[in-house]
């Protein structure tokens, strides 16, 4: 069953899910490539591999806050590996933008990936959009892996297991969301939320958890990908009294939550997921004086962050000319995706995707009895030496199940201060 952690609100306010295997129903799947000979491992061997990895991440759309983080992420883990030499080189990186939905830049992406034969690629942030390229990537026979879907649709997709995320589904977030609004005391609560396969998932996670606590929904509105104007959906919302707001979107927050705020609603009241929590006292988009001070919101963080690996982080970025990262939001779980992929590569011996798939779960410690290690480097020893590494990441135990999906995820929640950024108060 899940185990929930969440301290009072005579306490700290927030919440902490670590979620076991028969917990949930999570979700998953991932294939690619330029295989060597593939699979035998029986013996210690030295290995002399070479991996292409391409990313078909957020620089454009609704989610493009979340590109530099988790292509920071992905780089970093790159100069890791390259640098542990441990019998297995990353290529140089196969760059893409996922855009969204509306700006359909990943159809051009996934062409330019399955042209340049790549291994595996990283990405959509978005579920809405890897649900769009994912069947021409598994038809290439590459790995798809994606440091942030969360839709429940992945865990049974068609996909000859070689789609795999390190991003908890939808059904952890909307139990810790709906559990911090009732641990709040909130009882009469309203949900705006985006119709695509992320929104109506965690939408429903959200609303089962909060009215199985005793708590009552009394207006639920939904928008379209593309729209702007959200005018009727925020009238209604406010017409039926709601003591909370639970608002589950992306880029349309920078509309809609000012537009909440000046109809008089206190921010105090609005609960935010991970789409649409950004750091606003940094975000020149934001308006002016609007303040989110109080409000609450959920993202799958992992455990308490660590200082060094985001300096780190910033570090890479900022030398690669790019301007300081403002967000870390899902740089772990990119980072930790491109690990296990050399990781499960390496155990492989072989950079063929369908081999490769064969060993992520292993190496993420879901089978087996590996030996617990926390770098590239020392889960790579334990490989060289004939063991089974299980490797535990920035993101958390990670530990895949069948369907590529972790069984193990911590989701972080934060609050926003005085200076509309967000401080995490659930450590």
């Amino acid at each position: 069953m899940s185990v929930f952690t969440r301290s009072r609100r005579s306490t700290v306010l927030g919440a902490i899910a670590l979620v076991g295997a028969s917990a949930v129903v999570l979700a998953g799947c991932a294939s690619g490539g330029s295989g060597d000979d593939g699979g035998d491992t029986s013996t210690p061997e030295a290995r002399d591999l070479t991996l292409k990895i391409g990313t078909i991440l957020p620089d454009t759309g609704t989610l493009a806050f979340l590109g530099p983080p988790e292509e920071a992420g992905v780089g970093l883990a790159v100069d890791d590996i390259n640098e542990a030499a441990k019998g297995i080189e990353v290529g140089p990186v196969v760059w893409g933008d996922s855009g969204d939905t509306d700006n359909k830049a990943y159809a051009t992406t996934i062409q330019k990936l399955i042209s340049e034969k790549v291994d595996a690629a990283i990405g959509a942030a978005s579920s809405g959009v890897t649900k769009l390229f994912l069947d021409d990537a598994v038809a290439a026979g590459i790995l798809t892996f994606s440091p942030a879907n969360t839709s429940l649709d992945f865990t049974n997709w068609d996909d000859n297991n070689l789609y795999w995320r390190t991003a908890p589904a939808d059904t952890l977030q909307g139990e810790v969301l709906g559990n911090v609004v009732a641990e709040d005391g909130h009882e009469n609560v309203a949900v705006l939320y985006q119709n695509d396969s992320y929104g109506t998932g965690l939408n429903k996670v959200f609303q089962d958890t909060f009215t199985g606590s005793g708590g009552k929904i009394v207006a639920e509105q939904s928008y379209n990908t593309g729209d702007t104007n959200f005018d009727a959906q925020i009238s209604a919302i406010l017409a039926s009294n709601p003591d909370a707001i639970a608002l589950i979107t992306f880029d349309e927050i920078y509309t809609i939550g000012p537009a909440l705020i000046a109809a008089g609603y206190p921010a105090k009241d609005l609960y935010l997921v991970d789409g649409n929590l950004k750091n606003f006292g940094s975000d020149e988009k934001w308006p002016a004086g609007v303040s989110m001070e109080g409000a609450k919101g959920t993202s799958p963080a992992g455990p308490k962050p660590d200082e060094d690996f985001q300096k780190r982080l910033n570090d890479w970025w900022v030398a690669d000319g790019n301007a300081e990262l403002k967000d870390y939001t899902y740089s772990n779980e990119s980072y930790d995706a491109v690990v296990l992929i050399a990781l499960a590569a390496l155990a492989a011996n072989s950079t063929d995707s369908a081999d490769i798939a064969g060993k992520l779960q292993e190496v993420s410690g879901g089978s087996g009895d590996g030996e617990k290690c926390t770098s590239f480097a020392d889960c790579a020893d334990l490989i060289l030496d004939g063991k089974t590494a299980n490797y535990d990441g920035y993101s958390g135990p990670i530990t895949f199940d069948e369907h590529g999906d972790p069984t193990e995820a911590t989701i972080g929640v934060f609050q926003y201060g005085a200076d509309n950024l967000t401080t995490r108060i659930d450590l």
